[in-house]
C-alpha cells in the first residue's frame, strides 16, 4: 500500500524527520546540485518550521515521496528566498498554500517495484486533495523547466504567473495550481488511465492506493 498523508512540523518524529532531511539531501543536494543548506548529512532550510506541513508518500512507513506546504500569509520561499527572481513575487492575498521541495526518490521507487505506478500523479493529486481537504483555494510553486513539463504532461491546468532564470541559467517558472473540481477529476483520470485496476477513493484524503508489492497490499 502507498500511503499518502500529511503532518505538521511540530509533531514530526525524530525518525521521520532524519528520514525526510536526509532524502531531500540525496535529492537537492546530490543528485542536482542545487544550493541548499547542509548538515549532518541532512537538508532543510528555514522554512522547515512550526508553519510547515509535509505531505508524505509512504510504502510499508518508508517514504518515498514528499512536498512541504506553507500557508502564503507566512514567510516562504517565493516571497522571501525568490523574491529578487520574479517581478510577480507579490502573491495575493487569500487562502493559498506555497509547495516547494516536492521529490520523488528514484532508489525507493526502484526498490519497491513502483515504477509501474503512477507515482507522480498520485503526488500530484494528493498535494490537490490535501488543499481541497484544507479549504485552500490553490498552490504556488516556483519549479525548474523539468518539474514545469512534468506538470504539464500531468494534465494539470497550471498557470505560469513568471518566467526568470536560475543561478544556474535555467528557466525557472512561477506556478498556480488551481485545486477546483475541473482539475481534481483531471489528476483522477490521469491516474486511472495508468492504473486502471485501482479501486481506492482518489478523490478522499488521505490516500491508500494499493500497489500489490508481492502479491499483497
Amino acid at each position: 500500500m502507498l500511503e499518502l498523508f500529511d503532518v505538521k512540523y511540530n509533531v514530526l518524529t525524530d525518525k521521520r524527520s532524519q528520514e525526510l532531511f536526509t532524502l531531500r539531501k540525496g535529492v537537492f543536494k546530490d543528485r542536482l546540485n542545487w544550493m541548499v543548506n547542509i548538515k549532518n548529512n541532512m537538508e532543510a532550510d528555514e522554512y522547515d518550521c512550526h508553519n510547515t506541513t509535509y505531505v508524505f508518500g509512504a510504502v510499508k512507513n518508508h517514504c518515498i515521496c514528499s512536498v512541504r506546504f506553507i500557508e502564503t500569509r507566512y514567510p516562504n520561499m517565493i516571497t522571501h528566498t525568490f523574491s529578487s527572481w520574479f517581478k510577480k513575487s507579490q502573491l495575493p492575498e487569500g487562502n493559498f498554500v506555497e509547495a516547494s521541495r516536492l521529490f520523488i526518490d528514484k532508489e525507493r521507487t526502484e526498490k519497491f517495484s513502483l515504477r509501474q505506478y503512477p507515482v507522480s500523479g498520485l503526488l500530484f493529486l494528493s498535494m490537490l486533495n490535501y488543499a481541497r481537504h484544507h479549504g485552500y483555494d490553490g498552490i504556488y510553486a516556483v519549479v525548474s523547466h523539468p518539474m514545469y513539463i512534468i506538470f504539464k504532461r500531468s494534465g494539470w491546468l497550471i498557470r505560469q504567473i513568471d518566467k526568470s532564470i536560475s543561478e544556474k541559467n535555467k528557466n525557472v517558472y512561477l506556478i498556480f495550481m488551481p485545486v477546483d473540481d475541473l482539475n481534481q477529476q483531471i489528476l483522477m483520470d490521469n491516474v486511472k488511465s495508468k492504473a486502471p485496476e485501482a479501486d481506492c477513493q482518489l478523490d478522499a484524503w488521505p490516500i491508500s492506493f494499493s500497489i500489490g508489492m508481492d502479491g499483497t497490499n
